[in-house]
């Protein structure tokens, strides 16, 4: 099967590519100290980036971020089994530090929520509400990783230095209810008859896909807090059924980044080209072997020696001995779709927005048919891998893919996951909650038979915001990889 990535954002390579640097840059230059920017003033240059460049260069930084090694590759992959090491497997045994966790806070924070701040503000003062909307509804994605990584996070003070050089951290319940504030707030601010966008390498400017993600990102955190507060779960459906506006409709609606070519390609392609450290796992091709799973050929690579399979996932957890002896040849790489250059890093996929709604209607916050949902989320992921319908649609009518109303976290969970394959933040934060697929840690793993369930704050909040560090601590529980936290109910 071949698969070609196309989008519909049509900004020929080259330009895109000089949009991407000039956007870096600037970025790099907004982050110079307080002291150099009141040395260094010059009265005959614009005080501000234009929103296009902030737009493009906080769009590819956080979900460069997002993407990458640090987050997702040698972390929320591993822990979510869906990805495992074949060298240097310290991370694959849970093997970290104060310092192992810092990319997602630093860049999240200072690259991606701080330039949201500016281009919301520009759009405020340019009569350019579009731009506004835009912005809150991607700092509300980025607050929603961080949140769902760490737990507690600075964000009601966030992002505003003047007044607040050491913020205090929300308790993670307040976050997702002032990012459900926000993003209603967002989609009210979007107008598609409104002032056009230049920048967004996301949905090039379709400000009615904007409002379907700022929809899509409300009923995500709904879900979240469900277990918890499934009042205001239902009230934040109840709402968005009101406003009468959509959700993602279809595959074209998918929030992604896709890359370009060399220097611009995707992390996991920057790294497979000068790494090998990385295999599928053997927790996720066992399950797609004992389905019949037309995605085994797209998720995973063949063996570069002949194996009877074929496909060979590599066991979670080994030491590097144990996965020395097994070998890189007869091991299967992650699927040729993901280590492609211009491979799209997934945001938000019509897939989860069927699963999300049919979870939805499991819990009874909407009047919708949960079985038929689920069979048209398991649907959605594999036309979004281009499965031809009769392959899919005799995938979902396996006996072992029918709907189980009297266990929907099972039923939900564990296809989910499959969906999610590549979004390790994201699978990672549907496993801790949904509590399926059932994930079995290996024995060399450091944390007593535990998977982890969050990041460690970043070693630098203890020195540089020790109070609000210590407050968030005592609030939360031990600033450690096995903390529960609030979303996250047994």
């Amino acid at each position: 099967m071949v698969l070609t990535l196309t989008s519909d954002f049509n900004i020929p390579q080259m330009k895109t590519s000089k949009i991407y640097i000039v956007a870096v840059l600037l970025l790099s230059l907004a982050s110079c100290s307080k002291e150099l920017d009141d040395v260094n003033v010059n009265p005959n240059a614009t005080e501000n980036a234009q929103p296009d460049y902030l737009l493009t260069g906080a769009i590819k930084n956080t979900v460069d971020a997002y993407w990458g090694t640090t987050n997702n590759m040698n972390s929320s992959l591993l822990f979510a089994q869906q990805w495992a090491k074949v060298q240097y497997t310290e991370e694959d045994r849970f093997i970290y530090s104060n310092s192992s966790f810092t990319t997602l806070w630093s860049t999240g924070y200072s690259q991606g929520i701080n330039s949201f701040n500016k281009i919301i503000e520009q759009g405020n003062a340019t009569g350019n509400s579009n731009y506004s909307g835009v912005a809150l509804t991607l700092r509300s994605w980025v607050f929603l990783l961080l949140t769902d990584a760490y737990g507690d996070i600075p964000y009601s003070q966030a992002g505003n230095l003047k007044d607040f050089i050491t913020p205090a951290y929300d308790k993670q319940k307040d976050v997702y209810f002032g990012l459900l504030d926000d993003l209603k707030a967002a989609k009210a601010q979007l107008d598609p008859a409104g002032n056009s966008i230049s920048g967004d390498v996301i949905y090039n400017g379709n400000i009615d896909r904007w409002k379907k993600l700022a929809n899509s990102l409300r009923l995500r955190i709904a879900l979240r807090i469900a277990d918890r507060e499934p009042a205001k779960a239902k009230q934040v459906l109840d709402e968005i059924a009101a406003e009468g506006d959509a959700y993602l409709a279809d595959n074209t609606d998918i929030a992604q980044l896709i890359y370009q070519n060399s220097p611009q390609q995707n992390p996991v392609s920057a790294v497979f080209e000068t790494r090998d450290d990385y295999r599928i796992s053997k927790t996720i091709v066992d399950k797609l072997f004992s389905l019949t799973d037309p995605r085994l050929s797209i998720y995973a690579s063949k063996t570069q020696t002949a194996t009877p399979t074929e496909y060979v996932g590599l066991p979670n957890g080994l030491t590097n001995s144990e996965a020395s002896n097994l070998g890189f040849a007869k091991t299967s790489r992650p699927g040729a779709y993901f280590l492609a250059p211009l491979s799209p890093a997934v945001i938000f996929s019509y897939s989860e927005l069927l699963f999300d709604r049919a979870e939805a209607a499991a819990r009874g916050l909407t009047s919708d048919n949960p079985a038929t949902l689920y069979r048209q989320a398991i649907l959605a992921s594999l036309k979004q891998y281009g499965i031809a319908d009769a392959a899919a649609n005799a995938y979902a009518d396996q006996p072992a893919l029918q709907y189980d109303a009297a266990n929907y976290k099972k039923s939900i969970g564990e296809q989910k996951w499959l969906a999610l394959f590549g979004q390790g933040l994201e699978a990672w934060t549907e496993v801790r909650r949904l509590d399926y697929p059932q994930l079995t840690a290996s024995v060399n793993t450091v944390l007593n038979g535990q998977i982890p369930v969050r990041f460690i704050y970043p070693g630098t909040e203890q020195s540089l915001n020790g109070q609000s560090y210590a407050n968030a601590v005592a609030n939360q529980g031990p600033d450690v990889l096995t903390t529960r936290l609030w979303f996250d109910v047994k």
